[in-house]
């Protein structure tokens, strides 16, 4: 599948990206080869292939969820080294 020009400034313009014309030329080759390269392996035979959902082969050890103790609120706010009635006072991050 061939990519123009116009669709890789589009496609930039949406992702916020930036470049001149030579680079535009090499997005635009390199595009379509990944597009053609989609498009073979949309040619092979899925059928009975179950979906990957990730490349590790590691197992998540689930457990049950329960419900246990926690603090209340007077209790967590106890050691907090500045409060105001119910809350935690921390220093602005933001101006």
């Amino acid at each position: 599948m061939k990519i123009d020009k116009e669709s890789i400034k589009k496609i930039a313009h949406l992702a916020r990206l930036e470049f001149d014309e030579s680079s535009a030329e090499k997005m635009s080759k390199d595009m379509s080869q990944i597009l053609d390269w989609v498009e073979k392996l949309n040619e092979l035979d899925t059928e009975g292939v179950e979906p990957l959902t990730t490349m590790s082969s590691e197992v998540n050890d689930m457990r049950e969820d329960k419900v246990g103790n926690h603090l209340d609120h007077e209790a967590g706010l106890k050691n907090a080294p500045k409060r105001d009635s119910d809350y935690f006072r921390v220093p602005k991050v933001l101006e």
